[in-house]
């Protein structure tokens, strides 16, 4: 089968079970900006060398994979959706990076006096897009949040945690001296 399907031409796209809607349906729209963190956390683990690191984005990729999948499907076909084996996004999916944070933030030094600068390593400069494509999935989440009736609260608990763990996971980043960018004369 070929990714060139043409059924997107004219503006629709389809949803888990084949249900057709325009492109630029808020449901869309939401799990679009959740592709694009998606491939921004592909770069940081892409470009890190740390197994921590690496292990933590490739857990929040397949947690996305989740949240993307049950915001692809409409309610109507929700037991369907479950009934196939595929999983909705959970509490305890939120705890698990919660966990993460919590353990990291024992490390005090994470913590500058001043506001992060994102670029110090290309890695945490990575994490930073990440986040910040987050927060705008986030932002986009909520507004179909808010005219959805039937909607699972967890996916918006889980993208808010999601940024604070790209967040703290940059800073972590910038730990690490292997991955700092040297400039001539240091």
């Amino acid at each position: 089968m070929s990714i060139v399907t043409k059924t997107g031409d004219k503006g629709e796209t389809s949803l888990m079970y084949g249900r057709r809607v325009p492109k630029s349906d808020t449901r869309v729209d939401a799990y679009g900006c959740l592709d694009e963190l998606m491939a921004a956390l592909g770069l940081a683990r892409a470009l890190s060398k740390k197994k921590f690191l690496s292990n933590e984005i490739l857990a929040a990729q397949k947690d996305l994979i989740v949240v993307m999948g049950e915001l692809a499907t409409v309610p109507q076909d929700r037991a369907r959706y479950v009934k196939d084996g595929f999983q909705l996004a959970t509490t305890a999916m939120v705890d698990r990076i919660t966990t993460v944070i919590v353990d990291l933030e024992k490390d005090k030094s994470l913590y500058a006096k001043d506001w992060a600068v994102p670029g110090a390593t290309t890695v945490s400069a990575a994490l930073d897009l990440a986040r910040a494509t987050c927060r705008r999935a986030e932002r986009h989440i909520a507004r179909f949040m808010a005219k959805e009736k039937d909607f699972n609260s967890e996916i918006l608990r889980y993208i808010n945690r999601l940024s604070d763990l790209c967040w703290v996971l940059a800073r972590y980043a910038e730990r690490i001296p292997q991955n700092r960018r040297t400039f001539c004369g240091n």
